[in-house]
């Protein structure tokens, strides 16, 4: 029998964090489609032990993210699995919008608009990091191709109302998000949309 653990709504633009107890599954439910969401990972009894793209990417021989994929630390230990996933693939090199690159992008009156470090910043303190401890994130239903010149694309989602990713804890993990603000591409279809953060347990 499962039992829900914790059930919360993410409103659009904001973070949420929460500790996943090894064994544990973090589903996390795409509700308006299309929205990015940026994730972040650590050994919740050492946060010195974080997720690795790098190490992640090589050990499963592919740029994106599936059932499947292992999520490994920057010591090569599992963090989370795969277990479950409706959309079909993940980024997880297309990095966390920030106020800075919002500007370079986009020109500077974009320097206002809240961003998905500044909702890292805000859950990491809670738990005691700082800007030192961000590194590559997951972009959850994020859809970031690799165009024909080897440059990397950010456009439509892949994703719909109600799809699901799951993922099961391989140790004690603390999972910083944010619900990716962006409006100045079309990762979240340029309208930020609220997600459901479960956990749950057998």
């Amino acid at each position: 029998m499962t039992t829900v653990v914790l059930d919360q709504l993410v409103p659009a633009r904001a973070g949420w964090s929460a500790v996943v107890r090894r064994g544990q599954q973090l589903t996390i439910t795409d509700l308006g489609g299309n929205q990015a969401v940026d994730c972040l990972l650590y050994d919740a009894h050492d946060t010195g032990v974080r997720y690795s793209a790098p190490d992640t990417l090589q050990a499963q021989g592919s740029l994106f993210l599936t059932k499947g994929s292992v999520l490994l630390s920057d010591e090569h230990t599992p963090l989370m699995t795969v277990l479950a996933d409706d959309c079909g693939r993940h980024d997880t090199v297309g990095g966390a919008c920030s106020k800075e690159s919002n500007t370079l992008r986009y020109g500077h009156h974009t320097w206002s608009q809240h961003a998905c470090v500044e909702n890292f910043l805000a859950e990491g303190a809670r738990w005691g990091l700082g800007k030192r401890d961000l590194v590559s994130n997951i972009n959850w239903y994020m859809n970031v191709p690799v165009e024909a010149d080897g440059t990397l694309g950010i456009v439509d989602g892949l994703s719909s109302p109600g799809l699901r990713v799951v993922l099961r804890a391989e140790t004690d993990v603390l999972v910083l998000v944010s619900n990716c603000p962006q409006i100045n591409n079309p990762c979240n279809g340029f309208d930020p949309t609220p997600v459901q953060m479960t956990i749950s347990e057998d």
